[in-house]
C-alpha cells in the first residue's frame, strides 16, 4: 500500500521553486557530492564536515521526498543505507557547475 503525501502548494515562480527545493547551503553541498555518485552517510557528513548528523538526515530526507535522491537500506549488519540522486537529481548538475565556476571567477577576482 501506498501512502499518499500531502503535497506543498509550490510557488507559481520556477526560480522560486527551484530555491524552495535546494535553497540551502546544504542541500547544495549534499548535491555536489552526490553528482559523483552514490555516497553513504558516513562520507556525507564527512565530505561535507561542519553539519550536525541531525541536520543531514533531516536534510536528506526532504530531498528523497521531493524526489531529488534515493535512500536504499542494505540488511546487513551493521545497516548499510546509500544516497543516490535521481534523473531529477542529476538534471541539476548545470546549476552545480553554474554556481562552481561563478564560485571560482569571484575567488580569483578578489586577489
Amino acid at each position: 500500500m501506498t501512502e499518499q503525501k500531502s503535497v506543498k502548494a509550490l510557488p507559481a515562480c520556477p526560480v522560486e521553486t527551484t530555491l524552495t527545493l535546494i535553497g540551502d547551503k546544504w542541500k547544495v553541498l549534499i548535491l555536489r557530492d552526490l553528482l559523483t555518485g552514490t555516497k553513504r552517510f558516513g562520507e556525507l557528513k564527512k565530505s561535507i564536515g561542519s553539519v550536525s548528523q541531525k541536520v543531514l538526515t533531516t536534510q536528506l530526507r526532504a530531498m528523497e521526498e521531493n524526489g531529488l535522491l534515493t535512500r536504499t537500506v542494505y540488511a546487513e549488519v551493521p545497516p548499510r543505507v546509500e544516497y543516490t540522486l535521481t534523473a531529477l537529481g542529476k538534471s541539476l548538475h548545470p546549476i552545480l557547475d553554474a554556481m562552481r565556476d561563478f564560485g571560482e571567477t569571484y575567488q580569483n577576482s578578489q586577489h
